[in-house]
């Protein structure tokens, strides 16, 4: 390989590649983080000025700070913003996509959406290909990409430049791979990095040559804040699905997690399991109350845990720090011991900062490495079968879903109008291996109910026009309310599960249809011990152990009074789908005589109200604190 050319401005780095590339211009892109978001910018504000260009992008998660629905919400956001996200670049494509005003000569193409972001965006919906994560190298490489840009991770020692690809090597150590080759059939193409210091520097498969890349872009405009996810509020719901989802987690075992809440749950779930055992085993009893006949882990962590996930999130980083992921596997590629593989990894400012500061000895027992190697169970560059297996021992492969179905098929990605939600990423991927490895489960976790236009809704349905894993595929379901078995096991004998984790108030509206479908005897009654699944049963058995259920386990990145806002603007977005609700909330807050400490309207600026509209803001708004 040639030494990569180092550009130190972004005008130098677009000239180099616009000679490099053709008029029809294909770019590939990390999902979330690992974008190069200036560099990105700054081939698209070109391909803007110039209409004889065309400019199609291939990537996933084009994440945009938050963006406030209200001047509530404005007066709130606009201060966390600029504390949590720093001099974070939006991405200028996303925000014209997200205003409908792309140019014609641009068109981008992701395989995963920020959940719930872009469904009424047409070209959002258009554009979107539905692929699992480990054919997304393959279906990219079939579009001839002319561009591969990256945000690496960079250090400097003795004289010499090591690069990393960091939070992103997921994709992109295939995808390169497919592009050099096509390089010998004539194709023209380059791989750029981007060097953004900010990024925690990752050793292992992570860890390539500067000559992995055609250019390297050394600008000091380039290293900027990294899109965050705080960590958000972990409610009774959560922990109710995170404490019957960590007592399917084996000693021994694999695990993989997602982000959010419920990972937050499971993750703390399975410390309070180590750290305090008695306590453990009390709250699942609390819990479980002897109705589900499930087979309960509940023991410490001896052997320990080994993480094999495609995204490394904050709950597994506070595993490892608990002593919990230990279990070593030697990694293929490196030969070194490894306690946890990851494809990507995006998570709240304080697990990037431990990244970065993590000693040297713990940070290489951390491999970031390709997708196909952690989602996949068969030989590929990186593995082969026999090594997996023998890895992949125990394994609890714990993802999340929308709905699931009576027959016992999950959705996860879109609505039954065809419509995109997120996307079907790797949990396809994760469930098919659990079904693959003679001692794996695939646990899928969903909260078994919604609000929808003010009023509850299942979450468990008779049926839906969409699913993302299929009845065949089903497995081990969990929802706030227990434990439901699925596998091998007949049609009623499902159904009946399902029925007895559902909420209270829709269980015998399932079963009515069931039997109306034939599908459960016609005798069949919902047993006694399943009908008091409600939210008030679930709160009233978890506030006794409250002590060790903090509502943010691993810490936040709100003030305390930012805490006591963030409730009542909540509040007032629970009401906001009912206009009569709203109006009533309206009406008694303009009428109440409360008083709120001073400190709270000057977080929102409201401390100094003039004008009619502000002075109503202000009433409103506090009349929903506390």
């Amino acid at each position: 390989m040639q030494p990569p050319v180092i550009a130190t401005s972004l005008h130098e780095a677009i000239e180099w590649v616009m000679d490099k590339t053709s008029p029809d211009i294909r770019l590939a892109m990390p999902l979330g983080i690992g974008k190069p978001n200036l560099f990105a910018n700054a081939l698209y504000q070109h391909v803007k000025k110039h209409p004889e260009l065309k400019l199609e992008i291939f990537t996933a998660l084009s994440l945009l700070k938050p963006q406030a629905s209200s001047d509530l919400e404005r007066r709130f956001l606009e201060p966390l913003t600029t504390r949590l996200y720093g001099n974070y670049p939006d991405l200028d494509y996303a925000l014209d996509m997200q205003q409908s005003s792309l140019p014609p000569n641009v068109c981008v193409h992701e395989f995963f959406l920020k959940s719930g972001d872009w469904l009424i965006n047409s070209h959002a919906q258009q554009n979107y290909i539905s692929s699992n994560y480990t054919h997304i190298a393959r279906d990219i490489a079939t579009r001839k990409p002319t561009i591969l840009a990256q945000a690496v991770a960079a250090r400097e020692e003795n004289g010499r430049l090591r690069l990393s690809l960091s939070c992103n090597p997921e994709v992109t150590l295939d995808l390169a791979n497919s592009m050099r080759a096509q390089r010998n059939s004539g194709e023209k193409n380059c791989l750029v990095a981007v060097i953004n210091r900010a990024l925690p520097f990752m050793p292992g498969s992570a860890e390539v040559s500067p000559d992995f890349f055609d250019m390297v872009i050394d600008d000091p405009i380039c290293t900027h804040t990294l899109f965050c996810t705080p960590n958000m509020r972990v409610s009774a719901t959560d922990y109710a699905i995170g404490l019957h989802a960590s007592s399917l987690v084996r000693d021994g075992g694999t695990l993989q997690i997602g982000i959010g809440s419920l990972g937050d749950a499971i993750a703390h779930s399975l410390i309070v399991r180590h750290n305090n055992n008695t306590g453990y085993r009390a709250l699942l009893g609390a819990l479980n109350n002897d109705n589900f006949p499930h087979h309960i882990y509940a023991g410490e962590f001896i052997e320990g845990l080994y993480g094999c996930s495609e995204m490394f999130v904050n709950g597994l980083l506070e595993l490892i720090k608990a002593g919990i992921i230990k279990r070593e596997v030697i990694d293929p590629v490196t030969q070194k011991k490894t306690i946890l593989h990851g494809g990507f990894f995006i998570g709240p400012p304080a697990f990037y900062q431990a990244l970065r500061e993590m000693p040297d000895k713990l940070l290489e027992k951390i491999d970031m490495s390709s997708i196909t190697f952690i989602n996949h169970l068969y030989g590929d560059a990186f593995a082969d079968e026999v090594t997996k297996r023998a890895q992949r021992t125990k394994a609890a492969f714990i993802n999340t879903c929308m709905m699931v179905t009576l027959s016992g098929a999950a959705v996860s990605d879109a609505l039954d109008d065809g419509r995109v939600v997120s996307g079907v990423g790797g949990q396809y991927n994760f469930v098919a291996m659990a079904h693959e490895l003679p001692d794996a489960r695939s646990v899928l976790m969903l909260r078994s109910w919604r609000m929808h236009d003010g009023k509850p809704q299942s979450n468990i349905v008779t049926h839906y026009a969409h699913c993302t894993i299929p009845r065949h595929l089903r497995d081990i379901v969990v929802t706030e309310y227990g434990v439901a078995d699925l596998r091998g096991k007949s049609d009623s004998a499902v159904i009946a599960a399902l029925i007895g984790i559902a909420d209270s108030r829709f269980q015998q509206a399932l079963c009515d249809w069931a039997k109306l479908h034939g599908k459960l005897a016609v005798d069949y009654e919902i047993p006694e011990r399943f009908r008091s699944n409600t939210p008030e049963n679930i709160h009233t058995t978890l506030r006794q152990f409250r002590d060790q259920l903090p509502d943010f386990p691993f810490g936040h990145d709100f003030t305390d009074d930012e805490l006591v806002i963030v409730k009542a603007l909540q509040k007032l977005k629970s009401v906001s789908s009912s206009p009569l609700d709203l109006l009533k909330t309206v009406i008694t807050s303009i009428f109440a005589d409360k008083d709120v400490p001073e400190r709270y309207l000057e977080r929102m600026g409201l401390d100094e109200a003039t004008s009619l509209k502000e002075k109503l803001l202000r009433k409103i708004f506090s009349g929903n604190i506390g």
